[in-house]
C-alpha cells in the first residue's frame, strides 16, 4: 500500500532527518520559493547546505525581487528533485539576507565567477535559511519504480514507493 501519510516512513525521525541533509547537499540546486504578497515566486538556487551550522547559504545579488520578498515575507521554501533517482526533498524555513563579507569569501567557489568577477564584488549577498521543518520522499530507482507502476497497472492496487516523512528540523 502506498504510504500516504506525512509520517508513514519506515525510517526513525533521525534517519529522516540525516537523509533530508544529505539528499539536499547532494542534489545541490533547488527550486527556492517566495512569496510577494499576492503570488508564490519560484527560482532555481545553488544551495550551499551546511547541517553543522543548521542552515543552508545562497549568494545572491543585491539586485533582484527576491531580495524585497524576503525582507517583507521572510517564510521561504526550498524543493529539491532527483528525478532520476525519484527522490524529492522540501524544506521550509526564514530567510534572511545580509552582507556578511566573511561568510562569502568563505562559501566563493570558481563556479561563482559565472556572476561576479570575485568574492570582493559588493553586489554579492550571503542568503541564509534557517530550517524550519522538511519532508522527504525517498523513492526507489527508475528500474524499481517502473515495475512497481505496471503491478499496479495490472492489479488496480496503489504502488508503494518508498518513504515519505514529514519532520521538524
Amino acid at each position: 500500500m502506498a504510504k500516504e501519510h506525512p509520517n508513514d516512513s519506515d525510517l526513525t525521525p533521525d534517519e529522516v532527518e540525516d537523509r533530508i541533509w544529505e539528499l539536499a547537499k547532494k542534489i545541490d540546486i533547488c527550486m527556492f520559493t517566495t512569496w510577494d504578497g499576492e503570488n508564490q515566486r519560484s527560482r532555481p538556487l545553488s544551495a550551499r547546505v551546511y547541517r553543522d551550522e543548521h542552515a543552508i547559504y545562497f549568494l545572491v545579488d543585491i539586485e533582484g525581487h527576491k531580495n524585497g520578498e524576503i525582507e517583507r515575507f521572510p517564510t521561504v521554501s526550498l524543493a529539491w528533485v532527483d528525478s532520476g533517482g525519484h527522490k524529492y526533498v522540501v524544506i521550509a524555513g526564514k530567510a534572511k539576507i545580509s552582507n556578511d563579507r566573511a561568510k562569502i569569501k568563505d562559501l566563493w567557489t570558481d563556479f561563482d565567477k559565472a556572476w561576479w568577477e570575485n568574492e570582493n564584488d559588493p553586489s554579492i549577498r550571503l542568503l541564509t535559511v534557517t530550517p524550519n521543518d522538511g519532508e522527504l520522499w525517498d523513492s526507489p530507482n527508475q528500474l524499481v519504480a517502473s515495475a512497481k507502476m505496471l503491478v499496479a497497472a495490472v492489479t488496480g492496487k496503489a504502488p508503494d514507493f518508498g518513504d515519505n516523512a514529514k519532520i521538524k528540523l
